[in-house]
Parts: C-alpha cells; structure tokens; sequence
C-alpha cells in the first residue's frame, strides 16, 4: 500500500468515528513528531501494538478487500508485565467492502456494529483440518443463541453485535448501499502475529510504499523509546 493511502484511509476513518460520537485515547491522535518524546511510560502501546492498523491484507485492492483498525486497549499472553485479560478495538469498513474469511486459535471475541451502516458476518465452522465444515453453526447475539446453515451471513444493525468463539470462521462484508460501518471488537488478548488462520493463503500487515510522511504511524512503526 502506498503511505498516501493509509494516511487518507486512516482520516475517512477519524471522520466516522467523529461523526457516531466515539472518542478516542490521546496516543490516537499522536503525530510521528509527537511520538519522538515518548519515554518507557508508554511501552504498553509499543509492547502490545495499540493503536493504528490499516490493511489490505496483501491484496492490494483496499477499495475491496481491507480493514481499518484501532487497538485501544489490550493485555498481552506472552507477557507477565501486562495483566489485562481483554482487548478493545474499532474496525472500519466502507460500503460493499469484504474482509477475508478466518478464525482465531485463541481468542473468544464479540464483534459489534457501533454505527452506519449495515454490517454482514459470513459463519462457518472449521472442520478441524482448517477447511470450512457443512455443519450448522451456533450464533450467540446479545442475548439469543440460535443455529444457521453453514454459510449463512448473519445481519448486524447499529448496536448489535455476534459473539465469535475459536474455531468458528468468519467474515466481513457491509450490505451495499447502506453505508461505511464503524464496527467494534471487545476480546481476550489479542495477538495478530499468531493467533489468526486465514482460509486463504495472505498476508495480515501490508508492505508500505513512501510516498508522503505518515500522518500517524502505524502499531508496529513507533519508535525505541527515549531514555
């Protein structure tokens, strides 16, 4: 992805996060200037890759197939300093975008449509040998616990959300014509360098084409921190 790209991608995002009245943590709003000064007080951003996140998974057709990303909040597994047994994220996807279909190994997640538009969660199963199993798939949404057909896509509106568990597949789209969605995800810990299977073979952090300055850096660019 080109740097121009994610910095416009990453204000269309600010924007809708303004515009459904959700407000983010300061380091959000860091420049790369900002972060020069930025001591070892703030190693729980560096240790556990808070903050910004834009993706094309590889693919390199964003207005298709990407995902917009914020870790606010997050423990780390691997790490006895952090404590916190949950994550926190926002997610970004325009009108008639996708994100690949994957499970994690780990982490239960609830995802949830904190607004515009309509947000479209593709399930399946996994099969136990990574594949996609024909097998009915439990659905757990504030509150209701139902089944589906493997495939089905499960509708999500502005303040509803679908409870992931490990294993189950899924997948993102937005129902078109309804506009971007802001979408949340309140986990356990969250950890993308090992704990996603994608069905398909790509790949999670893009390659990045200078072409202009960064607006924010991203959650694996941030500097050593000062002494």
């Amino acid at each position: 992805m080109k740097r121009s790209q994610i910095n416009s991608i990453i204000r269309e995002m600010e924007e809708l996060i303004r515009q459904n009245g959700f407000h983010l943590p300061p380091f959000c709003n860091w420049t790369p200037n900002d972060w020069k000064s930025k001591g070892h007080e703030y190693d729980e951003i560096r240790d556990n890759m808070l903050g910004w996140d834009i993706t094309d998974f590889g693919l390199g057709d964003f207005d298709k197939i990407g995902f917009g990303l914020i870790t606010i909040r997050n423990g780390n597994r691997n790490n006895d300093k952090y404590k916190k047994v949950y994550a926190e994220k926002l997610l970004f996807l325009r009108d008639n975008m996708m994100a690949p279909m994957h499970f994690h190994w780990f982490k239960s997640e609830d995802i949830i449509n904190r607004g515009g538009g309509t947000l479209l969660i593709k399930v399946y199963n996994d099969d136990g040998k990574g594949g996609l199993s024909d097998s009915d798939v439990l659905i757990n949404s504030d509150g209701r616990s139902y089944y589906v057909k493997a495939g089905s896509m499960v509708k999500l509106l502005p303040g509803e959300s679908i409870t992931i568990w490990p294993h189950q597949y899924h997948e993102f789209h937005v129902e078109e014509g309804s506009g971007s969605v802001l979408i949340g995800e309140v986990s356990q810990c969250n950890d993308d360098n090992i704990d996603n299977r994608f069905y398909e073979d790509i790949g999670r952090f893009p390659k990045i084409e200078e072409d202009e300055e960064p607006y924010r850096l991203l959650c694996n660019e941030y500097p050593v921190a000062v002494d």
